[in-house]
C-alpha cells in the first residue's frame, strides 16, 4: 500500500496559545456524491465546520479512477485558493478540518489520507481516537504494513485493504469492527463511491444530507445550510452508508448496549446553529443557563458571558433569573493563530489581545460570569484578576457544565488528571484561587435534564464528569502514542 504525496500544500504554523483555556475537538467532516462542482462544495462545507479544527484542511476528489487531493496546514482559506479548486475536477469528494489528538500537527498528518492499492485508490478522513491503535499498529507492522504517518486514522486504511478478500462491502465490515473508541470516518474511492461510517457507541456526529440529486455527509447540519442542503437523519451507531450511482445502501453493523454521544457537542463543540437528536443546540446551550440559574441564584447587577463559550448559556440565564444580560468583555475577531510575541513587561498580553473589559459598564458593580466549562484555570483567573483591577466589586462564577475531574480518552485534548484543576482541587478551593465571590457547576442532572433528550443517561458519554468509560481504554495511550512506535 503506498501513500500518495499531496505536492505544493503550503505550511503555516499552528500555534497553540496559552491563554486558550478551552477543550479541543478531533475534526471536521464533508463528503458530497454525484454534483459537478464537489470540490467548491466540500471547500464551503468544510468552512462551516472550520470551528472543528484549525491546524489543517483538506480535500480529495475522484478523477479518472484516480484520488487527486489537495492539503495543507492552517485555516480553509489558507489552504484553499480558486486556483486548488478549479484543479480539483471530480464529481464526488470528501474533506477534512483536523485538531490533532493523536499525532503531532505536520503536513504528513492532515487528511483525507490516500493511498493506492492494486491500481485503486482510497482517500479518509477521520473525527475522533480509536483507543486500541497501539495493539493493532503493533498487528498489522507485524504482518508486514508500512505506515505512512502518525496519526491512528491510517490503521483504518490498513484494515480494510487487508480484508479486501471478503470484498468491498465485507471489507468495509471487517475494518470498522476491529476499532474501539470515537469514530467517524467519510472514505472516498477511486470509482466514486463516497461512504460514511459512525462507530458503535455514536461518540462523534455524522448527519446525512441532500443536495438535489446529490448526498451529503458531514459532521454537522450547519454544513448542510451553507451549501443548501436538505438535512435528512444523523447515521445510526454502528452505521456504514455506501453512496454510489446507484443510490444509498446502509449496512448496520452490531450496535453498542448504549449510545455515548459526547455531551461536549452541546455544551461547547458543536456550532449553536446545528442540531443534534432533533434537538438544536443554540436552545439547548440557553436550557443549560436557565437550569444553572434555578440551581445557583444570585444578586447581581449583570449577567455576562467570556465570549464566546458562554453567551448562549448567559442569554438563558438572564432570562430566567430576570438580571440583565451584557456583553461586558469584547472580543477582537481579529486574532489569528500566530502573532509577534509581546515584551516581558507586557503582562497578561495574551488575555487582553483576545478580550477586553468595558470599563465604565463594569466599574463598581456586582457580576455573574457565565462559562461552559473550566479546565487548566489559568484563563480564568486571569481575567477575573483584570475585572477586579478596573473596579468590578464583586464576581460570581456560574459554569454551565459540571466540573471535569477525568480525562477524556476519545479526542478531545485533555488526556491526564494533571491538566483538569477540578480534578485536584474542590469547589471552594477553586473559589480562592480563582479570585472568586462564588463559584457554581451546574449538576450532572441538570446538564441531562435540560439536553432535552429522551433517556439521557444512555444516550451521553459524560466519562469527563463522571469517570464511567463507555469502552475500555489503554492507560498508556497517548496524543503521541504513534509516534513512539514510528
Amino acid at each position: 500500500m503506498k501513500s500518495q504525496t499531496d505536492g505544493g500544500a503550503r505550511s503555516a504554523k499552528a500555534v497553540k496559545n496559552d491563554f486558550d483555556d478551552k477543550p479541543r475537538e478531533a475534526c471536521g467532516l464533508f463528503g458530497i456524491h454525484g454534483h459537478a462542482d464537489a470540490a467548491r462544495l466540500t471547500y464551503f462545507g468544510l468552512y462551516a465546520l472550520q470551528h472543528r479544527g484549525q491546524e489543517s484542511a483538506g480535500i480529495a476528489v475522484s478523477r479518472d479512477r484516480d484520488i487527486v487531493g489537495h492539503k495543507g496546514m492552517g485555516l480553509v482559506p489558507d489552504v484553499f485558493d480558486d486556483e486548488h479548486l478549479e484543479q480539483l475536477v471530480g464529481t464526488s469528494a470528501v474533506g477534512h478540518v483536523r485538531y490533532s489528538t493523536t499525532g503531532s500537527s505536520i503536513l504528513n498528518n492532515a487528511q483525507p489520507f490516500v493511498v493506492r492499492h492494486r491500481q485503486r485508490a482510497y482517500a479518509v478522513g477521520h473525527n475522533g481516537n480509536i483507543v486500541n491503535a497501539q495493539a493493532l499498529k503493533n498487528e498489522l507492522e507485524e504482518s508486514g504494513s508500512i505506515f505512512q504517518a502518525t496519526m491512528d486514522s491510517e490503521i483504518f486504511l490498513h484494515l480494510f485493504v487487508k480484508s479486501l478478500r471478503y470484498g468491498f462491502e465485507q471489507a468495509l465490515v471487517e475494518a470498522a469492527t476491529r476499532l474501539k473508541g470515537a469514530f467517524s470516518l467519510v472514505m472516498l474511492t477511486s470509482r466514486g463511491e463516497v461512504i460514511g461510517i459512525r462507530d458503535p457507541h455514536g461518540f462523534r456526529p455524522l448527519c446525512l444530507g441532500k443536495l438535489n440529486g446529490s448526498y451529503v455527509l458531514a459532521s454537522e447540519t450547519c454544513a448542510f445550510d451553507l451549501v443548501q442542503a436538505e438535512f435528512i437523519r444523523e447515521l445510526d451507531p454502528g452505521e456504514i452508508i455506501i453512496i454510489s450511482d446507484s443510490g444509498i445502501k446502509s449496512i448496520h453493523t452490531r450496535p453498542a448496549d448504549r449510545q455515548a454521544f459526547c455531551i461536549f457537542e452541546f455544551i461547547y463543540f458543536a456550532r449553536p446553529d446545528s442540531i443534534f437528536a432533533g434537538h438544536n443546540v443554540y436552545q439547548t446551550r440557553k436550557a443549560h443557563g436557565r437550569r444553572l440559574a434555578a440551581e445557583a441564584p444570585v444578586a447581581a447587577d449583570l449577567v455576562m458571558p467570556f465570549p464566546d463559550s458562554g453567551t448562549y448559556a448567559a442569554l438563558g440565564y438572564s432570562e430566567a433569573s430576570g438580571i440583565p444580560f451584557e456583553l461586558g468583555m469584547i472580543r477582537n475577531h481579529y486574532v489569528g493563530r500566530t502573532f509577534i510575541q509581546p515584551t516581558q513587561s507586557m503582562r497578561d498580553f495574551g488575555v487582553r489581545i483576545k478580550l477586553n473589559p468595558v470599563r465604565e459598564l463594569l466599574r463598581g458593580k456586582d457580576i455573574i460570569i457565565i462559562e461552559d466549562s473550566i479546565i487548566r484555570g489559568t484563563t480564568v483567573k486571569t481575567r477575573v484578576k483584570a475585572l477586579r483591577e478596573i473596579g468590578v466589586r464583586r464576581i460570581h462564577l456560574r459554569v454551565s457544565g459540571p466540573p471535569h475531574r477525568f480525562p477524556c480518552h476519545y479526542g478531545i485534548d485533555f488526556s491526564s488528571k494533571g491538566e483538569l484543576i477540578a480534578a485536584s482541587k474542590s469547589v471552594a478551593e477553586l473559589t480562592d484561587l480563582l479570585g472568586l465571590d462564588s463559584l457554581y457547576y451546574l449538576s450532572l442532572e441538570g446538564l441531562l435534564t435540560s439536553t432535552g433528550v429522551k433517556n439521557p443517561e444512555k444516550t451521553f458519554c459524560k466519562a469527563c464528569f463522571d469517570g464511567k468509560y463507555p469502552v475500555h481504554f489503554d492507560e498508556h495511550l497517548s496524543k503521541d502514542c504513534l509516534e513512539c512506535l514510528a
